[in-house]
C-alpha cells in the first residue's frame, strides 16, 4: 500500500511538472480594477489552491453540521 502511495504521489508530482514547464508565459489577469501580468503557471496554482481552500471549509461546514445533528439525536 505504501509503494502505490509513493508512485501515486510521483506521477502526480511529475504531470505538475510538466504542466507549469509548458505555461510559463506571461498573461494579463484583470482583477476588479487593477490588470495583473503573472506567470500562467502561477495563476492556475493560485486558482487550484483557491479552490481547494474553499472545498475544504465547505466540507469542513457540511462534516461539522452533520456530526452535530448525529449528536443531537443520540441525546
Amino acid at each position: 500500500m505504501k509503494k502505490a502511495k509513493i508512485i501515486v504521489i510521483l506521477v502526480v508530482s511529475v504531470l505538475a511538472l510538466v504542466v507549469s514547464l509548458q505555461n510559463t508565459q506571461a498573461v494579463e489577469t484583470k482583477l476588479l480594477f487593477a490588470t495583473v501580468t503573472m506567470p500562467r503557471v502561477l495563476l492556475l496554482t493560485l486558482t487550484f489552491v483557491g479552490g481547494f481552500i474553499v472545498g475544504l471549509v465547505t466540507a469542513s461546514q457540511i462534516l461539522g453540521r452533520s456530526r452535530k445533528s448525529t449528536t443531537k439525536t443520540t441525546k
